[in-house]
């Protein structure tokens, strides 16, 4: 049994790409925040990057849980990163517009309805993004009583990134992004750290009009950086920083003088990003 007709008119024309690696604990959290939507997108894909670990039997587990025909399951046949799994569900995609959701995040139910209507509203932006808001889980693993009150938001509006200070500082946290699905442009394939600040970079740098939002519309469960995961590995994540730098460089969208401060405007950021890690675990070994 599918979607009845008043359902289907109700839509957004959304389509939610979740990239999937052994993710089984968390994954059906990230669904479930895309289902408790106020206005439900369209198309959930997820993409399981080769897992080997029962991670695409959760899929299709999932999948069997919704209406027939909303929740498509991409699986991968190795393992390719984040960004190949990003591609996948892209090139599966059918909506207009495209959202990310990494598995282990979850998302406001305000989300989809203050981020499209906004975007339907000014057909000029590409891409947009929004703030994010580390949550406490509760013993029942739980993030409701977590909720962001946005109503206090409401009226602010989404303001335009220029190229200096994307460049400088990404602000568009992977789980908050929502772009046209028509832009030519894809994620780095292979690219397994700064993939997606590569890619914002691409299309911001290349004349697309990228905006953002201090609503809080996106809930993360650990920090960006220094906890487990792709971002606790601090090195890699400023290696692939670096590498992001070099390909808009040798791509001819940055200068060799603007390059060069980059890279060592990013190696200052890795040396405060380390001092201040190794302080928060001092900080918790007197604590403990």
């Amino acid at each position: 049994m599918g979607y009845r007709m008043d359902e289907i008119l109700s839509l957004a024309q959304v389509a939610v790409i979740i990239p999937c690696y052994r993710c089984a604990s968390t994954v059906e959290r990230a669904v479930a925040s895309v289902a408790a939507q106020s206005l439900k997108p369209a198309q959930v894909i997820l993409v399981d990057d080769c897992s080997e670990d029962g991670t695409l039997q959760v899929l299709v587990t999932i999948q069997e849980k919704y209406s027939p025909g909303w929740i498509h399951v991409v699986s991968l046949e190795k393992n390719q990163g984040a960004a190949s799994a990003r591609n996948a569900g892209w090139d599966v995609a059918t909506q207009p517009y495209v959202a990310f959701l990494d598995a282990d995040d979850a998302w406001h139910p305000l989300k989809i309805e203050i981020q499209l209507e906004w975007m339907l509203k000014h057909p000029g932006a590409a891409l947009t993004g929004h703030a994010c808001q580390i949550v406490m889980m509760s013993e029942k693993n739980d993030s409701e009583d977590n909720s962001v009150d946005v109503t206090a938001f409401l009226g602010v509006d989404f303001k335009k990134v220029e190229s200096r200070a994307l460049l400088t500082s990404n602000p568009f946290p992977t789980r908050s992004v929502m772009l046209r699905r028509d832009l030519p442009h894809r994620f780095f394939a292979g690219k397994r750290y700064s993939e997606d600040y590569l890619l914002w970079c691409e299309i911001l740098l290349d004349g697309y009009a990228c905006y953002l939002s201090p609503l809080p519309l996106a809930f993360m469960f650990k920090a960006d950086y220094g906890e487990a995961g792709l971002s606790g590995n601090l090195w890699a994540m400023e290696k692939g920083e670096l590498d992001t730098y070099r390909k808009l460089f040798c791509d001819g969208r940055i200068g060799r003088l603007l390059f060069s401060a980059l890279f060592f405007w990013s190696i200052a950021k890795y040396v405060r990003r380390c001092i201040n890690v190794r302080s928060l675990r001092f900080s918790r070994g007197l604590s403990a």
